[in-house]
């Protein structure tokens, strides 16, 4: 376990059914079995419009997450958007808050779990029993996220049906005279419960941490994390009608087990005992999922020299175990040392603060122009979508109180003093906005590019990408003796110039200055020169194999001068339609993965014609 395996990847093991898991479980927790009965006391029965109204400030930064998180799969969710869009500072403080929320959120589960256990068991005291589940938890995550995946879908499906029981049995009980009273509607109440309840619906966002372990992110994050959103509100829309339509609102307000009451009145002690155990399988869902998610911060903010090295440690089953142990050892601190109910409302206030972060953070990226940023779902509406989540998250906190906002402010300043003192002079990246700043004629950071474009290259090709299309009907040309690279350019130049309507020295033009500006991509004895013009509507390309070997001058990018010269057996020429930059790079990261492939140089030196060249 040492850490010479410390930069071996994740493993992609979290399917689809995975995501929705993971989403769903650290959502339907806490806010669903325990803040009904707090949220009754303001709004009476019109509590159930509060978690309605709720869900509405999360939709911008759950759209913005997902754009993020289908462009930038990478472990450490909120940490990598915000480092890699406003800078390490940002990432810093935004990544060390968050993962003491999602921490504070687990004990906060753990000690949950006590007042549904006190139903049968009053004596038991609920911190050993927290602590032996939280060691549990953390000992199946070190054995991979494939194991936690599996324990998830079970604890979150096993939930679903239990309260699908419970709302198709409450329905026909409702009482109409107390649904009548949900439309009753006092404004100030309804939005100050609704402040109080959104944190029911915070959850879904957390999968975004784990993105780098999804397989097909571009397809299953955006699904999963939909659906789950959709789950969610439909279950509390009306499991908080059942509650409000078969408990009086006197027996409901401060209730801290409303579903477990509502249950036996529904059902009997049956109900009380079914609906008890799904409230276990829910924060026991939470701690699981949290706990997951919660690992992957230290991980990511190591790789970046934020955390010391040894968090970014791998086991042979792909784990940060280092990671997992820190974050078990200090949920147990938190339940022996703090209340971390009170604490992680308490963090509600800094979440929200970090949700209009992500929207600004979706701003910065759009507007860097950066070709190589290549989301698989755009947030629909922009920027309007995004200027709406910053606004709606400024109003919540602004309700919540003077206490939150101090909180969030000591997480601020604690980000920042940790990147200060420990962080800055081992980090040498800036984020995106630099982009922005080049446009207005400041500065700009090009390593976000080349990072990017990496990713684009573990992502693959999109389904409607036409990558074997491009293939089947490119040229060929063939050089038996050592040749410059300058003359195959002639020699390619004359055989695109019919096909994308460029005279042969602007293709030439074009080939040798990408090339002098360092754009051309030199990897294993091969090279892939590449442009976009907008003369073309399909992209082509010319393939060039050359025994002997081909020579080619390789440029510094800043100087632009000549500082190593390369003998190449193959070169791609790509040539696309300026319309479609991110569809560009999937194709040249594509042939520069098939390139990287161990046998490719073997199988192309001993090609014997142009069908098997393809």
């Amino acid at each position: 376990m040492g850490l010479d395996k410390s930069f071996r990847k994740l493993k992609k093991e979290i399917t689809f059914i995975g995501v929705f898991s993971i989403a769903t479980g650290t959502t339907l927790s806490a806010g669903f079995f325990l803040l009904p009965g707090l949220a009754a006391i303001e709004a009476r029965e019109s509590l159930v419009l509060a978690y309605i109204i709720a869900a509405i400030p999360l939709i911008p930064s759950m759209f913005s997450i997902i754009e993020l998180s289908t462009a930038m799969p990478k472990a450490g969710g909120v940490y990598y958007f915000l480092d890699r869009t406003m800078g390490p500072m940002m990432g810093t403080i935004g990544g060390l808050g968050t993962y003491l929320a999602l921490v504070l959120k687990v004990a906060f589960s753990l000690i949950g779990m006590g007042a549904y256990i006190a139903l049968f068991f009053p004596e038991l005291e609920i911190i050993p029993i927290g602590i032996s589940i939280a060691v549990i938890l953390g000992t199946i995550n070190i054995f991979g996220a494939k194991n936690s995946e599996k324990f998830q879908v079970f604890l979150v499906f096993s939930l679903l049906l239990l309260l699908i029981i419970f709302i198709a049995g409450g329905l026909p009980e409702l009482n109409s005279g107390r649904i009548k009273n949900i439309f009753n509607v006092d404004f100030d109440s309804i939005f100050s419960t609704a402040g109080l309840v959104y944190i029911s619906y915070v959850g879904v966002t957390k999968v975004a941490s784990l993105s780098e372990e999804v397989k097909n992110p571009e397809r299953n994050l955006p699904r999963g994390i939909l659906l789950s959103m959709i789950t969610a509100v439909v279950i509390y829309a009306l499991g908080t009608t059942i509650m409000v339509g078969v408990l009086p609102i006197s027996e409901l307000a401060n209730n801290l087990t409303p579903v477990a009451s509502a249950a036996n009145v529904i059902f009997g002690k049956v109900g009380l005992y079914l609906l008890s155990v799904a409230a276990l399988f829910a924060f026991l869902s939470v701690a699981n999922a949290g706990t997951l998610s919660a690992s992957r911060y230290p991980l990511a903010m190591s790789r970046d020299h934020i955390f010391p090295r040894i968090f970014r440690s791998l086991n042979k089953n792909g784990s940060p175990f280092v990671s997992i142990i820190f974050t078990v050892v200090f949920i147990i601190v938190l339940l022996l040392s703090l209340n971390p109910m009170g604490i992680a409302k308490l963090a509600s206030a800094f979440q929200l603060l970090m949700f209009a972060s992500l929207s600004v953070a979706v701003i910065v990226m759009r507007e860097s122009k950066i070709d190589s940023y290549d989301p698989g779902y755009k947030s629909p509406l922009y920027p309007w979508m995004q200027l709406f989540g910053v606004a709606a998250s400024f109003l919540l906190i602004i309700e919540m109180g003077i206490l939150p906002i101090i909180f969030s402010s000591a997480l601020l300043l604690l980000g920042a003093a940790w990147y200060w003192f420990y962080a800055k002079d081992k980090v040498v990246r800036r984020g995106a906005i630099y982009h922005v700043f080049e446009r207005w004629g400041k500065s700009r950071y090009d390593g976000i590019e080349t990072e990017l474009r990496g990713i684009l290259k573990e992502k693959g090709l999109r389904k409607d990408d036409p990558f074997e299309e491009i293939v089947d009907r490119s040229k060929t040309l063939e050089f038996n003796k050592r040749t410059e690279f300058e003359e195959v350019v002639k020699e390619v130049a004359s055989s695109l110039e019919k096909t994308i309507l460029l005279d042969q020295n602007e293709i030439i033009k074009h080939i040798m200055e990408g090339t002098r500006v360092g754009a051309t991509p030199v990897t294993n004895s091969f090279a892939l020169p590449h442009f976009r013009v907008n003369t073309i509507e399909h992209t082509e390309m010319v393939l060039v194999r050359s025994k002997p070997g081909i020579s080619i001058d390789i440029f510094d990018p800043l100087t632009h001068e000549v500082e190593d010269t390369k003998i190449v057996h193959g070169l791609f020429f790509l040539v696309s339609p300026e319309n479609n930059p991110t569809q560009h790079l999937r194709i040249l990261a594509k042939i520069a993965g098939r390139v990287d492939d161990e046998d490719f140089t073997t199988k192309w030196m001993n090609a014997v014609d142009e069908f098997e060249l393809k």
